[in-house]
Formats: structure tokens, C-alpha cells, sequence
């Protein structure tokens, strides 16, 4: 009896020994990677797609809002079809093929970033709501939107405070924990930099580029191409570091990877194998091994499972015949699904900014600031050519008023004309720093990081200070130099006018950076718009000789209001009446009101035409608004 007893007693021992050791294989597996439990008991997240289908839509030339006449091509092509798939918590999801698979549009797909699809995309088994999935999850882009001139240190930072309630005092201790877990320590004060200006390493920005959408501690992290552009040691460190998030916090990941090597292909869980937008193998490499060896193929030493399966896709291509006739579903069929889900989630998705409208205008203040005023050379030069522009152009003028002998009307009016295309053509100085911050806009937007509007108003309130300085370095010179109405009134005024014209110019570039593609574009339209303008202000040729077709560019022109102020301040208000302009024999032909007159101004249009100003300033800031927002939505919703 004791004997059967103790016989009973190994037989359990072993039994629980063997139970123990299977069930923590893989923990034992990876206790040499590089980062530990972390505790956190967040929601996981299990992903899947049923008869996924998605055809290639009608988009926009690359000439942008101004190349809709161009039909794209092949828009009844399907880049995927009848794809099903799972990523599970805990796994590490590879996504392979050759190019033009489809990996790409299915990691978007996955990620919420393409919702107009036929098929179904289930979170949890539930209906994805892909504005509330995108602000929990992290979805990391081939091409690294970086600032290149912040740091390490500073780039993560901002994301952080932008995405992480708690203040700053939290940010700080998640960025320290994040550096440290990407190995990110010793590059925290250098620059990001760019091809023009040296920076960190390739393994260093990609690195840096994961913790960016890592920062609010994601359970759901999709990354692009992991390993593209990197060597086999900075990518084997990258993906170990995405293997052991997704065992030791229990992330879903699911990456795109072209061409792993042998050390890189162990670390992955599943492997979804795409050719021409069909599903040709889903599910570990020893299954896939197996299906290689069953199709009579036999693998070499030298080339590893999936790089021998991605040379010979052509055999294991699935029968399709039969699957083609499921795309039955159509797109209007699962949007509507999808509304049906998203109106229960509507509550969820428009509370789930981070930080208030205040603190995001703070946050964004601050990161354009250092952005805008470490690119030196660009705002040295546009502060040296206001001074420069200013002294030159008041001694080439100077004194014109207060010598009768060199008077002379015309001069005067000109000085005033050339004086509007020297401030509203120069200030272009905005296109290039707008066009940079456009695409980390659409990123971090469409992860709901921050509102569109608060990224608009706080560019407005760092331009403010700095276009003022402009406007008086300009005005200080020139004003006394040309000999215009010794008033500080009359001065303070012609300033004010001034700083709005700057202000008037820098936000219609911000509305054409916010709308064109590239630099190129953008400079060719503002200078034919602003030539546009000047033509029709009323120097050139006055209203009542403007055609009537053309009528409407002389009240849009954003020379006409500021060149109004300027006369009127030069020649209106009761000194008029005794400057006198045209003489003739000794007799006064024309004073000050009375050109006001013939030119069809009023005093109170000193005051009315600033109005004016302001309301444009407000327009093309609103219309730059509209333009990103509606950017920002089609980014996320197509």
C-alpha cells in the first residue's frame, strides 16, 4: 500500500515538474532580454480580420488640391483580398512578402489608419472603432517624422507631455524609463539631425521613432518596415526589445519585415505571408517549414525558412476560386457596421484628449519655439534683411518730404508701394518650417495626441513677438529717415500697420503650407498670388478702371487696405488741410485732403481698413485650420 502510495506520489511529482517547465518555457526563454515586468494590468488586445478586402481608391495627384483633373490608374485593382489573419497579446506578428504584397495596406488596415474596407476588422471580437483604437495604440511609420533639430531627450519629451496626463513630473519619469529600455541614455542631449546636418545614428532614430508612439505606454504597437535601413546588430536589438514587450507586458505587436536574418526570425511568434494581396501562409515558421517540405521543396543551409518561401510564393498559393465569391460584402455594408459601432463609442473617442486646449497650446508653443529658433540662419537673415531692407530703403528716400525742391507726390506714393512688396514678399520665411511640421501633424493628430486648432493658435502666438520685432526693425530706420510726419502718433500707427502686414502675410503662407505639397509649389503660388494683389491694390491702376470680372481681387487684395493706411496716416487729419502737395505759381493746387478725396478716402477708413487686417489675419488662420483638420481626417479616414 505504501509502495503504490509513493508510486502515486512521483508519478504526481513528475507530472506537476512537467507541467511547470512547459508552462514557463517561454519565460525562461527570455530572461536575458532586456526589459522586465512591468505590472501594468491594461486592457490587451486581440485583433483579427475576416474575408479582408480592400481596392485601391481614387486619390489625389501628387500635385495635391490643385491636380483633381488627373484620373489615377488601375483603381479596380484589389491590393488585398479575403485575408484573415489574428494577432494575439503577448505575440510578436510578422508581415512578409514581396514587394507590392500588400504589407503595408494591411498593417494600415490593422492599425485604423484605413477604414473603408470590405471584410471586418474585430478588436476583442468586437467591430473596430478605429478613432478610439488609434489613441490606444502605437503605430510606428517607415519614414521617421522627427524634428531634426531637438534632441533625443526633447523629442520624446513633448510626445509625452502631449499624450500622458499627469503633468510634467510624470512625462519625465516615463521619458528617463523609456530611454532606458530603448538604450537610449547616452544620445539624450544630441539632435536628431537630418541629411544636412549630422545627428544620431540610423539604429538611434529608429529607436527614437518607436519610443515617440511608446511614450503613453501603448498595449497595441504596429510598426512599418522595423528594420529597414539597419544594420543586422541594430535590428536583431530592435526586435528584441519589441519581443520582450510583447512577453514581459503582454503587448500586441505587429510589424512589417522584409528579408529578416536567422537570429531575427526566432523572435517571431506568427508569420502572415502576403503575395499580390492573397494570404498564402499564417502561423509559426515550423508550420511553414513543414508546407515548404510537403510542396517537395527542400530549403537550403544558407537561406532561412521565410526568405526561401517569399522565392517561391507561386506554389503556395491557395486555390482562390472559391474565396473570390465572398467579397460579396461591400464597402457601404461595413461602413455602416461601423457607424453602428462607433455610436456607441462616441462618448469614448471625443474625451479622450490627453491635456486640455490650453496646455496643448502651451506644449506646442514651447516645441515650436525651439524648432523655429534653433534654425539660426534662416531668422538671422529675415532679421538682418527688416534692418537692412529699413536703412537702405530710408536713405534712398530720405528727406523726400521735407525738401520742396525734391518733392514730389509720386515718389512718395511710390515709397509706400514698394515698402508693401518688401514686407508682404518676404515673408515667406514660414513655408519651410510648416511644411516640415505638416506631416508630424497628420501623425500625431490622427493618434488623437492633440486638436488641430490648438497646433494653429500656438504658431499664431509665436509668430506674434517675432513679427513684431521685424516690424520695428523695419519702422525704426525708415520712418524717420524718409521724413514722414514727425508724430509719435503718426508713428506709432504706421508701426502698427506694419506688424499687421507681417502678421497679414505670415498667415497666408500658413494657409498655403497647410495646403500645397512641396516648397516648390508653394513659393511659385505665393509670388503669382501676391503679384495678383499688387496689380490690383489700386497703384497701378485705379477701381474704377478694373474690369468687372476682376472686381473681386481688388477688395481681396492684401496690398489695397495696408497701402489706404498709409496715405491716409501720411496726409489725412488736420495738418492736411495745410500741407499742401501740387504748387503752382505760388498757389496750392492740391493739400492733403484734397488728395484723399480724389483718391475716394476717408479719415475713418484709418480705423476701418485695420479692421479689415485683422479679419484677414483671422480668415487665413480659420482657413488654415479647415485645410489641416480636413487633411488630418482624410489621413485617418479613407
Amino acid at each position: 500500500m505504501c509502495i503504490k502510495r509513493k508510486s502515486q506520489f512521483v508519478v504526481l511529482a513528475h507530472l506537476t515538474l512537467y507541467f511547470f517547465i512547459s508552462s514557463n518555457s517561454s519565460l525562461l526563454s527570455l530572461m536575458e532580454l532586456p526589459v522586465t515586468n512591468s505590472g501594468d494590468q491594461k486592457t490587451q488586445y486581440q485583433i483579427k480580420t475576416k474575408n479582408l478586402s480592400y481596392k485601391l481608391h481614387p486619390k489625389r495627384s501628387d500635385l495635391g488640391y490643385f491636380g483633381w483633373w488627373e484620373e489615377p490608374h488601375n483603381t479596380n485593382k484589389y491590393i488585398l483580398r479575403n485575408v484573415n489573419c489574428e494577432a494575439k497579446p503577448g505575440e510578436v506578428t510578422a508581415i512578409a512578402g514581396p514587394s507590392g504584397a500588400g504589407k503595408t495596406t494591411l498593417l494600415d488596415i490593422l492599425a485604423g489608419m484605413i477604414t473603408r474596407v470590405s471584410g471586418h476588422v474585430l478588436v476583442n471580437d468586437q467591430q473596430m472603432n478605429a478613432a478610439h483604437f488609434r489613441r490606444v495604440s502605437g503605430y510606428v511609420t517607415q519614414d521617421e517624422a522627427l524634428f531634426p533639430l531637438l534632441t533625443v531627450e526633447e523629442t520624446l519629451m513633448f510626445s509625452a507631455r502631449l499624450r500622458l496626463q499627469g503633468g510634467l513630473h510624470k512625462a519625465a519619469t516615463r521619458v528617463g524609463e523609456l530611454m532606458k529600455e530603448l538604450g537610449l541614455e547616452h544620445a539624450a542631449k544630441m539632435r536628431i539631425g537630418s541629411e544636412s546636418h549630422r545627428g544620431i545614428s540610423g539604429g538611434e532614430k529608429r529607436r527614437v521613432s518607436i519610443g515617440v508612439d511608446l511614450v503613453h505606454n501603448p498595449n497595441v504597437v504596429m510598426i512599418d518596415e522595423a528594420t529597414s535601413g539597419l544594420d543586422s546588430a541594430s535590428a536583431l536589438h530592435v526586435i528584441s526589445l519589441l519581443k520582450a514587450m510583447a512577453k514581459n507586458q503582454g503587448k500586441t505587436i505587429v510589424l512589417t519585415i522584409h528579408q529578416p536574418g536567422f537570429r531575427i526570425l526566432e523572435l517571431f511568434d506568427n508569420v502572415v505571408l502576403l503575395s499580390n494581396g492573397i494570404l498564402l501562409h499564417h502561423g509559426s515558421l515550423q508550420l511553414l517549414e513543414d508546407r515548404l517540405k510537403f510542396s517537395g521543396h527542400t530549403i537550403p543551409r544558407n537561406v532561412n525558412v521565410l526568405e526561401f518561401a517569399i522565392d517561391v510564393v507561386e506554389s503556395l498559393k491557395y486555390d482562390t476560386e472559391g474565396n473570390d465569391t465572398d467579397t460579396s460584402e461591400t464597402e457601404e455594408e461595413y461602413c455602416h457596421l461601423r457607424k453602428i459601432f462607433n455610436t456607441g463609442n462616441e462618448e469614448v473617442t471625443q474625451t479622450m484628449y490627453p491635456n486640455s486646449r490650453f496646455f496643448e497650446v502651451f506644449i506646442l508653443s514651447q516645441r515650436f519655439c525651439k524648432n523655429a529658433f534653433r534654425t539660426k540662419q534662416l531668422f538671422t537673415a529675415r532679421i538682418l534683411q527688416a534692418l537692412i531692407g529699413g536703412i537702405l530703403l530710408g536713405t534712398v528716400f530720405m528727406n523726400v518730404n521735407n525738401d520742396p525742391k525734391r518733392f514730389k507726390l509720386q515718389t512718395q506714393i511710390g515709397f509706400f508701394a514698394f515698402s508693401l512688396t518688401f514686407l508682404l514678399s518676404s515673408t515667406t520665411e514660414a513655408l519651410p518650417i510648416f511644411l516640415e511640421e505638416r506631416r508630424i501633424l497628420m501623425r500625431e493628430t490622427s493618434r488623437g495626441a492633440y486638436r488641430v486648432s490648438s497646433y494653429v493658435i500656438s504658431t499664431t502666438l509665436v509668430f506674434l513677438p517675432f513679427l513684431l520685432t521685424v516690424a520695428l526693425l523695419y519702422t525704426i530706420p525708415v520712418y524717420w529717415l524718409v521724413g514722414l510726419k514727425r508724430a509719435i502718433d503718426r508713428f506709432l500707427y504706421f508701426s502698427l500697420v506694419v506688424w499687421l502686414v507681417v502678421l497679414m502675410s505670415n498667415s497666408f503662407v500658413a494657409c498655403f503650407g497647410a495646403l500645397v505639397p512641396n516648397f516648390i509649389m508653394g513659393a511659385s503660388l505665393i509670388a503669382g498670388t501676391m503679384g495678383s494683389f499688387f496689380l490690383f491694390s489700386g497703384y497701378f491702376i485705379s477701381k474704377d478702371d478694373i474690369p468687372r470680372y476682376w472686381i473681386f481681387v481688388y477688395y481681396l487684395s492684401l496690398f489695397r487696405y495696408p497701402f489706404e493706411c498709409f496715405i491716409i496716416n501720411e496726409y489725412g487729419g488736420d495738418k492736411g488741410k495745410g500741407r499742401c502737395l501740387e504748387r503752382v505759381g505760388g498757389e496750392c493746387l492740391l493739400d492733403g485732403n484734397d488728395f484723399l478725396m480724389q483718391q475716394g478716402l476717408d479719415e475713418t477708413q484709418k480705423w476701418s481698413n485695420l479692421v479689415v487686417m485683422l479679419t484677414f489675419i483671422f480668415g487665413y488662420r480659420v482657413l488654415c485650420f479647415l485645410i489641416l483638420w480636413y487633411k488630418s481626417y482624410r489621413t485617418r479616414d479613407f
